[in-house]
């Protein structure tokens, strides 16, 4: 019984870090080769951290209907010193391509990396919207 209630505690510990992680939230993307840019909710996904497509807007800022809403753009990224998350993958629903991400935060904004095979794509400054 001790061991249970350690490991509860254990736990609600963990879950309080994370919940005041600062890349939790809503980010805006920049725009894609498109014109287009979405919202992206970062939550946790176990000890790692996930992003998912919520909202797709278009060049001119209207909500449209997109088929990659619900779709996950960033998963498995483990949170690093200085604002850096790292070896998880990123979606490009333009290019329809993953890559081996990279993010790092700096205020509310996230500069966004990726790589696939040698070849790397800056994805741009993403900024916090909640």
């Amino acid at each position: 019984m001790k061991k249970l209630i350690l490991a509860a505690a254990f736990a609600s510990l963990g879950s309080v870090a994370m919940a005041a992680d600062p890349i939790l939230g809503i980010w805006q993307t920049k725009k894609d080769d498109n014109g287009n840019f979405g919202h992206v909710e970062v939550k946790p996904c176990g000890a790692l951290f996930c992003g998912t497509l919520i909202r797709a807007f278009d060049g001119a800022g209207k909500e449209i209907s997109s088929p990659n809403v619900g779709k996950p753009i960033i998963w498995d990224m483990k949170a690093y010193a200085d604002g850096v998350y790292d070896d998880g993958k990123i979606w490009s629903p333009d290019r329809n391509k993953t890559y081996n991400g990279e993010l790092k935060l700096s205020g509310s904004k996230m500069t966004v990396y990726g790589c696939v095979l040698g070849i790397c794509r800056d994805g741009g400054t993403w900024s916090k919207v909640k």
